[in-house]
Formats: structure tokens, sequence, C-alpha cells
């Protein structure tokens, strides 16, 4: 516990300095359990000691387990969970021949909870939403009517039974409407003279009067109704670019009966191919009041553009979020950078790209539906002060969300059910102590959860307490959870002291000790003649005693700790635990530390004090007095003695009687025969040692007490083992027949390196003449004997 300096990082209870519940000082249990979950208060009247304050009663749980409260006397009250309504979501068949109502149809589950929050604790509830299938749809169509919008009035002429047509595969229940708008019809925006508010329109275009917003068709199932309302609109005109869309969204939102809305869902399709005025345009036409967001259509015409000014996007977004209406706007290609803009602003809306002509407005309002109803995401009502809200979903296909991802869910098909885990955590009472109501609802749906809020700001006890109670110095406080709770005007543990009354010299005098000068032992303050100890800056510390003489952190220390770590600070002294002693508790009375390998403590050489060896023979040292640097090998050490009493040899032959008379011996045949290490119930020596005449002779030496091991007794075989002599004659021819074989190897090597050589001499000869190249021509000097004459008349006859 944190008392103990055992610090807690994961609850928030302890931190560095101690206990939070300590360092807040509270007064009554009401106050304890507010300060963190984790807090609880003693309720034993006779739990604090002399000295301590009231506001040690709450302190965190393990904490007062230790300081010996009982379990029954901890105040610790838990939140808790409740549903109070839990419909099942509704499985909705398009085919079915019995449609049920709006009402009937359930998305989300459960629809109602209580939750007790206690401050700190977080309570947490599943929360299911479920597309229905086949579930109803309200659609209004709301167009800009200006002049730039002529040829898309044309092909929106026929939109209700085409749009009723295409919107048959989505739901059987489909209902839309249509409205208009151009813009407020105060100068700079129109034109004011006579005859442009006639015809605002120029050359011969045929116009109809400006006007701010019309609601032409109230929502209904007939489409051919929509058509032949809309053929009958007239385009109109204004001066400026921007339009006044927003005089008119507001007002199809806010209008509810007029519209014909449903608590289904309600999407409005906002068609434009201009920008927008928005709050503070109207200063220009010299309108300055706010929009009340309040419904004002007289005869479906909006009759108050002139005298509110346009609404803000925010407070757009507050009314189509509180009548769960879903905008998808559609726009030309030009605007559609503002109006994604505007998207990012207004929650569940949607953007499609409009063609110059709206013919590809039945597309885009189909995919826009499918868009905005594939996602949910939550929203809550205003929370009360001091309450915090975390979600956390599991989508389809178990994909997690946290923080503001944990609020919604993508790609939700028909059918499709996904879950959100939502917290809710109080850090405070309210004021008025009353319990609080928030809802939480999907955005752009009708359905809701109603989430009741009961907060814990007192303990259980506190309604069995006694007010006026003798126990409270007689009647000046209620005596409730074990302790006293002061009137107004009285302090002390037993309220016994008025605040005028705190400090005279008289009281004073009760918090001498021993008539001494200091006050409460200057580590406290007189309270109403009783010490009330000072908090030290880490909880964890305490002064304690009647005159606050006593505290928990000036004991002796040992290895930098508090009483060594074996024992606890009480008034100044070390209180031990079982097996430690001394003034810091670092003597530790076990001698499990002190054991050597051959089981005696200290190796039978030293004393164990406090868990340490101190060694007695000087020659030894080490943890257990087992290390001797300048010593001989045991074996080496009983060397001499074995051998004269076994074989009556060796240095101390004539002395053996005198030297070697402290073990008993024992001879055996072989070495075979000697004990074993596994078949003794102490360590045991095997020695190997030579004598002068290189003869090796074995024994045995256990290592333990002579009153443990009977005298020493040793082991040895009855004869030393010496080497035999070695046989000349077969050295001898080994050596000659060795020389004669390596001189033979050395002759057959040579004879076959010079046929080797001769060999390769041989084949260079005849490659050199294979290579040669004889002259056949004539010598040059040499003179034929011969001289043969040719007659020159001779003419070959």
């Amino acid at each position: 516990a944190c008392r103990d300096s055992v610090l807690s990082n994961g609850s928030g209870m302890c931190a560095a300095g101690g206990s939070i519940c300590i360092k807040r000082n509270a007064q009554s249990c009401g106050e304890c359990i507010q300060v963190s979950e984790t807090c609880g208060w003693c309720s034993d009247p006779d739990f604090l000691g002399e000295g301590e304050p009231k506001s040690a009663r709450c302190d965190d749980l393990e904490s007062l387990k230790k300081r010996q409260c009982g379990v029954d006397n901890i105040e610790n009250p838990r939140g808790s969970v409740v549903v109070n309504r839990n419909n099942p979501v509704t499985i909705r068949k398009k085919d079915v021949a019995e449609k049920l109502k709006p009402e009937q149809i359930t998305q989300i589950q459960p629809q109602k909870l209580t939750l007790t929050l206690r401050s700190g604790e977080p309570q947490t509830f599943e929360l299911k939403f479920k597309r229905a299938e086949d579930y109803p749809i309200d659609l209004y169509y709301l167009m800009d009517l200006s002049f730039s919008m002529k040829d898309d009035l044309e092909n929106v002429k026929n939109l209700g039974t085409d749009l009723m047509r295409e919107m048959q595969e989505i739901t059987s229940d489909f209902r839309i409407g249509f409205g208009s708008f151009v813009e407020k019809t105060v100068m700079p925006y129109i034109s004011t003279t006579p005859a442009r508010l006639i015809n605002p329109c120029t050359g011969n275009q045929n116009c109809t009067s400006p006007f701010s917003y019309k609601n032409v068709l109230k929502l209904t199932n007939k489409g051919d109704e929509f058509n032949r309302l809309v053929s009958q609109q007239q385009i109109s005109g204004n001066l400026d670019s921007p339009e006044g869309g927003f005089d008119a969204i507001m007002q199809v939102a806010v209008c509810e009966e007029q519209i014909g809305w449903r608590n289904v869902t309600r999407l409005l399709v906002f068609s434009t191919d201009a920008g927008f005025h928005f709050a503070g345009d109207g200063k220009l036409g010299g309108i300055v009041l706010p929009n009340d967001g309040k419904c004002h259509l007289e005869n479906n015409m909006y009759t108050m553009s002139h005298y509110y000014d346009y609404p803000s996007i925010a407070h757009l977004v507050q009314k189509l979020s509180d009548h769960n209406i879903q905008t998808i706007f559609a726009v030309t290609e030009e605007f559609q950078p503002v109006y994604k803009e505007l998207k990012n602003l207004i929650p569940k809306s949607a953007v499609g790209t409009l063609s110059s002509n709206s013919s590809n407005v039945i597309k885009l309002i189909i995919d826009a539906y499918n868009s905005l109803s594939s996602e949910v995401i939550l929203e809550n009502g205003r929370l009360p002060e001091g309450v915090s809200i975390s979600y956390k979903s599991v989508c389809k296909n178990g994909v997690v969300g946290t923080g503001e991802n944990g609020r919604k869910c993508s790609n939700i098909s028909i059918g499709d059910e996904v879950s959100f885990q939502i917290s809710i955590e109080s850090t405070s009472c309210p004021a008025n102590n009353k319990p609080e109501v928030i809802t939480i609802k999907p955005l752009g749906f009708n359905e809701e959860v109603e989430v009741v809020l009961n907060f814990i700001c007192d303990c259980e006890c506190a309604a069995n307490g006694e007010p006026n109670s003798e126990e409270c110095d007689e009647g000046n406080g209620t005596f409730e959870c074990g302790a006293c709770k002061c009137n107004d005007g009285r302090i002390g543990r037993t309220c016994e002291c008025s605040k005028d009354e705190v400090r005279t010299e008289d009281l004073d005098a009760n918090c001498r000790k021993d008539n001494g000068t200091d006050i409460c032992s200057n580590n406290g303050d007189c309270v109403c003649g009783t010490c009330e100890c000072k908090k030290r800056e880490n909880p964890a510390e305490i002064y304690s005693g009647k005159y606050c003489e006593c505290d928990n952190f000036n004991c002796d220390r040992s290895n930098n700790q508090l009483c060594g770590g074996h024992g606890r600070c009480e008034c100044r002294k070390c209180v031990c635990d079982a097996n430690y002693t001394g003034s810091a508790c670092d003597c530790s009375l076990e001698n499990s530390t002190c054991l050597a390998k051959n089981g005696q403590i200290c190796n039978g050489r030293g004393t164990c004090e406090c868990g340490i060896c101190k060694c007695t023979n000087l020659k030894f040292q080490g943890p257990t007095c087992e290390i001797c640097p300048t010593c001989p090998g045991v074996c080496t050490e009983h060397k001499d003695c074995v051998q004269c009493r076994a074989f009556n040899a060796g240095e101390k032959k004539d002395t053996c009687e005198e030297d070697c008379n402290y073990f008993q011996l024992i001879k055996v045949n072989d070495r075979d025969k000697l004990p074993q290490p596994t078949d003794q119930s102490f360590p045991l020596t095997h020695c190997k040692e030579r004598d002068a005449n290189d003869c090796w002779f074995y024994y045995t030496y256990p290592v333990c007490l002579l009153s443990v091991c009977l005298g020493h007794l040793k082991c040895v075989i009855s004869a030393p083992e010496c080497p035999a002599g070695p046989d000349i004659i077969p050295i001898v021819v080994g050596v000659v027949a060795g020389i004669v074989l390596i001189g033979l190897a050395l002759l057959l090597i040579w004879k076959l390196l010079m046929i080797i050589h001769d060999r390769r001499e041989f084949a260079k000869f005849e490659k050199e003449k294979m290579n040669a190249k004889w002259d056949t021509g004539e010598n040059p000097i040499y003179k034929s004997a011969v001289t043969t004459v040719v007659n020159p008349k001779y003419e070959g006859k």
C-alpha cells in the first residue's frame, strides 16, 4: 500500500508523495469518496489513535485494512448500470404484407438506462445499432430558382415519378416534397424598382417575382403531384451571385408541421449553382437582427427574410442535428470546393456534382443516400458539469475505433449490426445533487437512448447519522460514519471547541509535553487543547502521539532503508519482523546464510553473527570460511600420515604415532572397494598421491567434524600401485627394425625420384626433336661442275 511506500501508477491512487486520499484532508465520508474511486472511509469509532486528525479515516482501501479497520467498517460505495428499457432491434422485410409504423421500428438497443456514478469510477455499457430493411424515407428537394438554373428546372419537372420509381428499390415507404428559394427581397440583393419587382429578368424573359423561400409541395407519396406543381414553377432573378439558401434550409428544418416531416429518415437535397450568404451578410441590406431559428411560414412563404439576418453555419448545424435531417448538396463543378468545406462542418451531409442541366440528379441522390446511410455517427446531448463520456466502436469485420473514431462506423449494409462501448465518468457531484438526463443518438436518425445519471455524493452510513449527538460534545454535531460532523462554528474531533476559542493559553497548556515550551512538540497545532499533528509532504510519513512526539520515519536505517526493510518504525523505534533484531533490524537470526557446502556452520572455523560468518581461524576467509589461499589441499595435507600409517614409509615414518593418531584407518584390497560419495551421509574426498618410489596410493578422506565422522575415518588400499620396469629386448629390436625400415623407405624414395627425373628429361628431348626445322636450300657458295651451253643458231629442229 502507499503507506509502505509501494507506489502505484496505474489507478492514480498513489503518486510519488503517497495516497491522494490522505492529501485531500477529507472531513467526512461524503468528501472522502469524492476524492477517488480507490478511497474508503473507516467508520469504526475507535479507529483513530492519539494525535491523528479526523481526515486520517480517509485512505486507500489496502492501507485501511493494514491499519486494522475491519472490512465491515470500510465505506466504499460503488456505481452501477441498470437497463430500464431494452427492446430488441426490429427485423423488417419489404415483402411482408403487414407494414410497421415508423414509431414501431427499433434500430438502436437499449433505449433507456440508469447509471449510478461515483466520482472517478467510469460506468460502461454497450449500445447496439442495426440498420433496418425497408426503413421509410422523407426527401425534400430544395432548389435554387435564380435565372442561372433555368435549364435545370426543366429536368426537375419529371423528378417526382422518376425518383419514386428508383427509391422503390430501397424502401416501399417514400415521400417527396419540393421547395424553392432565391434571395432576400431587399437591396442590394435584388432590384427594388417596381418593374423589377414584377419581372426581375431582362429582355423578353418572363420571370416570376423574387422571393426568399417558398414551400411548393408538402411531403407526399404522390409523384405525379410533384411533377404537376414543379412544372408550374417559374424562374426568378437577383442581382448578386451568392444566394439566400441558408434562410431556406433553416425554415425547412424548423417548420416540421408545414413541411410534413415524419420521424423517419429525413433527407434534404439542396440544389444550386452558386455560393451562399451567411450570418453577417444581412448588414449589406440593413438587417442586423440575428436569425431566431424559428418557423416563419405564412401561406408557405418565408415572411421574415427582410427582418432577420442569414443564419450562421453553426446555427444550421444545430437545427439540422436537432431535427435529424441529413443534407445532400447537389452543386455544380465550379462550387464543389466550397460545399465540400461546408460538408466538413455539417455532420451527416454529402456533396454531389450536379451536371450543368441537373440531368444526373437522380443518380446523385441515390449515391449520396447510400453513402450517408452506410455510416452511423453517435452524438450526445449536453453533459452536466463534471461529467465526461468516451466511445469505443466495434464495427463491421471487427474493426475497432477509439477516440473520435469511436463514435462512428462506416460501410454498414442493411442488416449489419455494430456495437459501441460507451463509458461515462463523473469527477464531482452536481451542486443540487439531483439526477441528470442525457441523450445519445445516431446522427440522422430519430431514435435515441435516454441515460439517467444518479450521483453518489455521500455514504450510506450518513443516512443513519445522529443529529446533535452526545458523542459530539453534547450535541454540537452530527455523529455519522464513526465521526462527528460539526455544526457551523464548531471544530475539533468531537466538535469540542468554538472557532472563537481555538487559541487560548489554558488550551495551549494541554498541548505541552511535561510542561515544556514546545506546543505539540513543534510537530502539530493545538486545536481546542488537543494536538492535531502536521501532515508532511509525503503522506506515508506520519506524526502521531498525544503531543505529536512520535513519527514513523526517524528510525535507524540500514542499506539506506528504514529499519533495514525488515521492520516498521513506531514512535522513532524499529519494531523488527520475526528472525530480525538490532536497532535497525539489520541483524538476521537465520543461520542458513552461514552454512558451508559440508553442512557445517561457517565450515567449523567461525561463528555466525547476524547471518554473516566471522572466521575464528585467520587462515580461512569467505562468506562461509571455506576459502584458504595459503592452505595445501586436503589430500596433500594428510598424505604423509596416511603413508606412514598404511605402509610405514614417508617423511613422518619416525613420528607417526605422535603426529598421525587423529584418524582411524581401514585398508581395502583394491580401488573399487573404496567408499563412494553417494554411499555416505557426509562429503567425501578421493585422494591419489605418489611416494618417493613413484608408486601411487589411493585413499578417501571425509570432510566433516570429528564427532560426526567418527574420528576422520579413512580408507586406503592395502598396497601402492607401482609401475612395472621396461622390457629391454623388445625395445632394442624395435629400434633396429625402425632404422632399417626408415633406410629402405629413403632408398625407395630416391629411386622413385630418379625415375621421375629421367622420364622428364627424355620427354623434353623428344619434344625438341619434333620441333626442329632443317634447311633444304642450296649452299650459296656451291658451284656445279657441269656447264651447259646453248647454240644460238639452234632452232629446235
